[in-house]
């Protein structure tokens, strides 16, 4: 292992990794066939330990596992059920530290970062168990001749395919509310960074959670991604990441009728008229492309700024992007690598693009001559809206600046995206803000901040960016189907309704 596995364990911060094998039917075990894959630190580059790599019999297990624990499960009182679930936030919050450790180690990103995705992570788990005992269904006036109710119903396996940019929080995001909702999971986290979530499932059977109801196993798209989406045993399915693998799980998903939610990629953009507070917009605007490395489909990719502002907004955007501190997530500072070396060769692809198309290189754009995945704060300025750095998702730390004349204009380039996952409005006009927000073809709209979603809010995209909602109280949407029961009071023959 590692030197900074050893170091953090020096420092009381990591005392142990979780199991590295596959957790399946309430047991660790080893891949069928024994098959390993290395977990890597992205700011050495070095190996931090193997982990078991899933195959196609060790999905079909855990799916089975699944498929046989899901009736008890879905019949626990939804009381009891929800007490459960909220002890896996509790244990997550006694072990944050831990949690915290291990996510920087594997992801990158830098300690505190981590910290609060642990807690976002315990929220998920507590506010969702509050609404085990409130899934109810509603009466249908139909009459006096029939009774009509409606009930809503787990859908039975869900698997969840988790990615690698928020390991540990999105691993909370889906399982906590299908739990609650008395689905069954199988999870397949990103196989760069797995460690957070094998010991997420730890703590679920620490709080109780029965046998089978969590199975986790890592591995890679194919093939235990492919496996998993194509599984006939599988009832729904829940996805995070890009577009092209998510066009790949609903083809996949068709085969079986399974129905799919599907939270996509971004090219968000952050709209700032002349009104606006400067100083707080490029704090906000740099916050949301360089926290997590920008590795995050809501990040600030474009910043759309009044032609009458644009200097000005360029000298302080460009002034944060040159101080921000890049090092090791167990450094703590402003910015830790991205998470691989082939996202590292994507990002510098990118930038080379950006200036082959003509656009200024403001700052940044260097990777950093070290150890491990690291590359600068970068900022382009004159940017078009048809270049591809404007179009595309880079999902690093590299943010575009165009210019636009007016609100119309403004709307244009920010809607002329095959994306729509969320946008921002930088404004002190609070008319303007709600015409915005009412035009910008995004599922989440932020005024006069960036990150505006909690885990009470629903968040999800249009167009490309995704098909249904996580968060919030709409996420039980995705895991709850609606049985309608008619009870005949009459006797008398009915035509079928149209």
């Amino acid at each position: 292992m590692s030197e900074p596995i050893d170091q953090q364990r020096d420092e009381g911060t990591l005392e142990s990794l979780p199991s590295t094998d596959l957790y399946i039917d309430g047991e660790w075990v080893p891949a069928a066939d024994g098959e390993t894959f290395a977990t890597v630190d992205p700011a050495t580059g070095d190996a931090i330990t193997d982990v078991a790599a899933a195959q196609e019999p060790d999905v079909d297990a855990a799916v089975d596992a699944a498929r046989a624990a899901f009736p008890a499960w879905r019949d626990v009182d939804p009381d009891e059920r929800g007490r459960i679930v909220y002890r896996i936030g509790q244990l997550i919050r006694e072990h944050k530290d831990e949690l915290a450790a291990i996510e920087s180690l594997d992801q990158g990103k830098p300690r505190s970062q981590a910290e609060s995705d642990m807690i976002g992570a315990a929220r998920y788990f507590e506010y969702y168990a509050g609404a085990a005992d409130k899934l109810e269904g509603k009466s249908v006036p139909i009459g006096t001749d029939q009774v009509d109710y409606t009930v809503r119903e787990p859908y039975g396996v869900s698997a969840q395919i988790t990615p690698w940019n928020f390991p540990g929080n999105l691993f909370a995001r889906g399982v906590a509310p299908a739990l609650v909702a008395g689905n069954a999971t199988v999870v397949k986290p990103a196989e760069q960074t797995p460690l957070s979530s094998l010991r997420l499932t730890e703590l679920c059977v620490e709080a109780g959670v029965p046998e089978g109801v969590v199975n986790t196993i890592p591995g890679f798209g194919d093939p235990t991604g492919q496996a998993l989406t194509e599984h006939e045993g599988v009832d729904q399915i829940t996805f995070t990441g890009s577009v092209p693998t998510g066009q790949h799980i609903m083809q996949t998903a068709a085969e079986t009728i399974t129905p799919v939610t599907l939270e996509l990629g971004g090219k968000n953009p952050a709209i700032v008229f002349p009104d606006a507070d400067l100083d707080a917009a490029a704090e906000w605007i740099t916050t949301g492309i360089f926290t997590n490395a920008g590795q995050i489909c809501s990040a600030a990719d474009r910043a759309l700024v009044h032609e009458s502002v644009y200097d000005d907004l360029v000298e302080k955007i460009v002034d944060i992007a040159a101080s921000t501190v890049v090092a090791a997530g167990d450094e703590d500072e402003d910015m830790g690598p991205v998470v691989s070396e082939t996202q590292l060769e994507k990002i510098t692809r990118y930038i080379e693009v950006g200036r082959k198309e003509g656009a200024t290189l403001a700052t940044g754009g260097q990777q950093q001559d070290r150890d491990g995945y690291f590359v600068e704060p970068t900022v382009f300025t004159d940017v078009e809206p048809d270049m591809r750095i404007a179009r595309e998702e880079i999902f690093g730390p590299v943010l575009s600046v165009l210019s636009f004349s007016d609100v119309e204009e403004a709307v244009e380039i920010a809607n002329d995206s095959d994306y729509g996952l969320v946008a921002g409005v930088f404004t002190a006009d609070i008319t303007r803000a709600h015409q915005l927000t009412r035009d910008l073809e995004a599922g989440n709209v932020y005024v006069n901040k960036w990150f505006g979603d909690t885990n009470q809010t629903p968040f999800g995209g249009y167009k490309r960016s995704g098909i249904g909602r996580e968060k919030g109280l709409e996420a039980l949407d995705s895991y709850l189907q609606t049985k309608n029961v008619a009870i005949n009071l009459e006797g008398d023959a009915d035509l079928p309704a149209s």
